[in-house]
């Protein structure tokens, strides 16, 4: 209801007044959308929108969002061409309609962010989307690894090599982009950051540990993303909540922590047995575990869930071999 979206966001600013992005579905569907946002504007919260592009967004909402005061509205691109825009989503005409909505937000000096879903469909056509992401004009490309859940079939994923491969290729993207680039359930982008700044000697292993993100607020020497100091997963540092109020680590991992009606956000985050488990790296199966980057990355949460059942297990799209598993196979 209105009364209890209020309630959760004032739950929400009091948990360190984190980001704030509404999402779906289709976000644009919630009568009061602007009312809350505005509402948590209002606190002092940061505050954006992932609405579907559809005809629910017009110029008038867009709009009352930059009256409102967002910080930022993130449409998803997934292909440089409607051919493959429209082809992955299922939607003819989704892509036009996309940037139609995009020009109008850059007429008003609205930041934007793009969302772009990394799979087999569009990866031969990465470097025709960082030339796009220039035209239009963003201030974010959130890239997204895909999960296998839903319609994101396991034979659409990239293989670990070519996980890599984008890895590394984003990194060397984002010393020269006009914009900033953010990844999400590709949280071994940020070992393939490390080591590449390492081999640049950007970064001196022998006085920074893997540990001092944890424990010193060095993760932006590390990676330079200026993001959060810790390695933020799916129920760590991120939580998601439904339109019916489940509480969960993420969209894309459905694990029911508890009910925003019956519990505070703060207790379900913090005391839920799922919650808790997904905060202990060392807990991990497999070189996840052992791995010496798991304080950094930990691998996807979400995708080591929709593709073994168990979330606790080794990110099954990772190529790299940790430094224990290696020395272990010297000793034998």
């Amino acid at each position: 209801t209105p009364e209890e979206g209020l309630k959760l966001i004032d739950q929400i600013y009091e948990m360190n007044n984190p980001m704030l992005v509404f999402t779906g579905g289709d976000c644009m569907m919630r009568e009061d959308l602007f009312e809350l946002a505005e509402y948590a504007v209002k606190k002092g919260m940061r505050v954006s929108m992932t609405p579907s592009a559809t005809d629910n967004v017009t110029k008038e909402r867009m709009e009352r969002a930059k009256r409102v005061g967002l910080s930022r509205w993130a449409f998803s691109l997934d292909g440089p061409t409607p051919e493959i825009h429209d082809h992955f989503r299922g939607t003819p005409g989704s892509f036009d309609l996309t940037i139609e909505k995009v020009k109008y937000l850059n007429e008003l000096n609205m930041p934007l962010q793009l969302n772009t879903v990394i799979s087999r469909y569009n990866y031969e056509h990465l470097e025709q989307m960082a030339e796009l992401m220039k035209e239009l004009k963003v201030v974010m490309w959130y890239i997204f690894l895909l999960v296998p859940t839903g319609r994101g079939q396991l034979d659409a994923c990239l293989t670990p090599a070519e996980h890599e491969k984008v890895f590394r290729w984003l990194y060397e993207l984002s010393k020269t982009a006009p914009y900033d680039i953010k990844t999400t359930a590709a949280q071994h982008y940020r070992r393939v950051v490390f080591q590449q700044k390492a081999r640049e000697n950007v970064v001196d292993k022998g006085e920074i540990r893997y540990e001092d993100t944890l424990t010193k607020d060095m993760a932006s020497v590390i990676d330079g993303l200026k993001r959060a100091p810790k390695g933020v997963n799916d129920g760590n540092g991120f939580v998601f909540v439904s339109h019916t109020g489940d509480v969960m680590p993420s969209g894309l991992l459905p694990l029911v922590g508890g009910n925003i009606r019956e519990k505070s956000l703060a207790e379900i985050y913090r005391e839920s047995p799922v919650f808790k488990e997904l905060r202990n790296p060392d807990n991990y199966k497999g070189k996840c575990g052992v791995c010496e980057f798991r304080h950094v990355c930990g691998g996807s949460r979400s995708r080591t869930y929709a593709v073994t059942g168990d979330y606790m297990e080794s990110e099954p799209f990772c190529v790299y071999i940790p430094e224990a598993m290696r020395q272990k196979e010297k000793t034998l």
